[in-house]
């Protein structure tokens, strides 16, 4: 079983998914999610927090995801990768509460679960990128 943060970043991306994908509530996708009470409340906080956070920063973190992958327009990217970009910039720039390291580490394991066999590369990649940047 993945450990909460990981959890959390899974559940996440399943709410963005579907607020991407369909437009649906977050709250309505989270209440749906947890079904029985499933999840721990530290794994629905984490990824409440992640999923507002990127929708109230989606336009800077798409502009961010422009930058780096200038050959892949945003709304043509896959739904899976778009989301997972967004997750791990969110954490980046705007969250700041996990080191970047891990944070681009986790943003390719998402990949390699839940993406194309290209996602891994590809996410890392364009978080490579802005990691060096922020470096600087």
């Amino acid at each position: 079983m993945p450990g909460p943060r990981r959890q959390g970043r899974i559940t996440a991306l399943q709410i963005l998914y579907e607020t991407d994908a369909v437009g649906h509530d977050v709250e309505d996708i989270v209440k749906r999610t947890n079904g029985e009470g499933a999840l721990p409340e530290q794994v629905l906080q984490f990824a409440r927090e992640l999923a507002w956070g990127v929708l109230k920063n989606e336009k800077t973190i798409d502009r961010t995801i422009e930058k780096y992958a200038p050959n892949w327009p945003v709304q043509q990217l896959s739904i899976i990768d778009r989301n997972i970009l967004r997750i791990a910039i969110f954490e980046l720039t705007c969250h700041r509460k996990t080191p970047p390291k891990a944070i681009a580490n986790e943003a390719v394991e998402l990949a390699k679960s839940f993406g194309s066999d290209s996602s891994p590369k590809f996410v890392n990649g364009v978080l490579g990128s802005l990691m060096a940047e922020m470096s600087n």
